[in-house]
C-alpha cells in the first residue's frame, strides 16, 4: 500500500495515540472489564514513557499505531490499533507484512495477545500464518513462526 507510512512516535503524539485507543480499543474492555477512563489514561501515560509507539499513516494522516519489543528470539507485537473510520481498508493488514518481515531478517518469530471477544483481530492474524499457541479465560496468545 503505497499511501501507508510508518513513522516513530514523538512526544506530542501521546493524545493522538490515546484517542486511537480508545476509539479502537475501548468497546473490547468495556466487554471484558468495563472502561475506567482514568485508569485507562494512566495506564498510556505509563506505556508511552517506556515503549516504542509507531505511528501509522494513510495518505499523510495519522490513522493509528502499533507498538513492538524485542526478546533474543521473538519480535512481541504489543498494540495494533487503527481509527474506526479507517478499518476495513486493508491498513492493518498492510502493516502486519512489514512487522513480520523485519523479525524474519532477524529468525524470530512474531508473538502477539489478543483479547477473545475480539473476533475481528483474531481473523486478521489468522489471515497471516499466525496460531493460538496458549490461551487463559481473556486472551490468546498468537505466534508466528519465522520463514
Amino acid at each position: 500500500m503505497e499511501e501507508l507510512n510508518i513513522r516513530k512516535a514523538m512526544a506530542s503524539d501521546s493524545e493522538f495515540v490515546f484517542t486511537v485507543k480508545k476509539a479502537a480499543y475501548r468497546a473490547y474492555v468495556e466487554q471484558v472489564w468495563g472502561w475506567d477512563d482514568s485508569y485507562q489514561q494512566k495506564r498510556h501515560n505509563k506505556e508511552f514513557a517506556s515503549h516504542d509507539f509507531h505511528i501509522i499513516q494513510f495518505r499523510e494522516t495519522d490513522v493509528g499505531f502499533f507498538i513492538t519489543s524485542c526478546t533474543s528470539d521473538t519480535l512481541k507485537v504489543n498494540q495494533i490499533f487503527v481509527l474506526p473510520e479507517y478499518q476495513g481498508r486493508g491498513i492493518g493488514s498492510a502493516c502486519m507484512p512489514r512487522i513480520i518481515d523485519d523479525a524474519n531478517l532477524e529468525g524470530k518469530s512474531v508473538v502477539l495477545q489478543v483479547l477473545k471477544v475480539n473476533t475481528r483481530g483474531i481473523a486478521l492474524y489468522r489471515r497471516f500464518g499466525f496460531t493460538i499457541v496458549d490461551e487463559d479465560s481473556i486472551y490468546f496468545q498468537m505466534e508466528k513462526l519465522p520463514k
